[in-house]
């Protein structure tokens, strides 16, 4: 009796983890999309304020991803980080360069969010 309840725990927390990635990975996209979309109306620090908030969910959501979702993940993670530094800086290279990596990771995070 105590290994089928060791069993069911052990499958429980295994199920938990992919709900917790998957909560993540959705967070993670939702902020993303609204930094492009901040970024579209010209309100750069509310982009970086999203695009900051989608990098602390996409490195939680990297934990616990496996295969290809975990490649994508920290794909996102990278193009995320790129985002939030360059919209910390000034001139039009860095607003291009942050938009890019912020539509870069929208990719990464729908494709790994499968």
């Amino acid at each position: 009796m105590k290994k089928l309840a060791l069993i069911g725990a052990a499958l429980m927390m295994l199920a938990s983890f992919a709900v917790f990635a998957e909560e993540h990975a959705d967070a993670a996209l939702k902020h993303t999309q609204m930094a492009i979309e901040y970024d579209k109306a010209g309100h750069r620090q509310v982009m970086h304020q999203h695009a900051s908030e989608a990098l602390t969910h996409a490195k939680k959501a990297a934990e616990v991803a496996k295969g290809e979702s975990k490649t994508h993940m920290d794909a996102a993670v990278k193009s995320l980080e790129s985002a939030v530094e360059h919209s910390k800086m000034g001139g039009p290279e860095h607003v291009k360069a942050a938009k890019e990596a912020v539509e870069e990771a929208e990719g990464h995070l729908k494709a790994g969010n499968k």
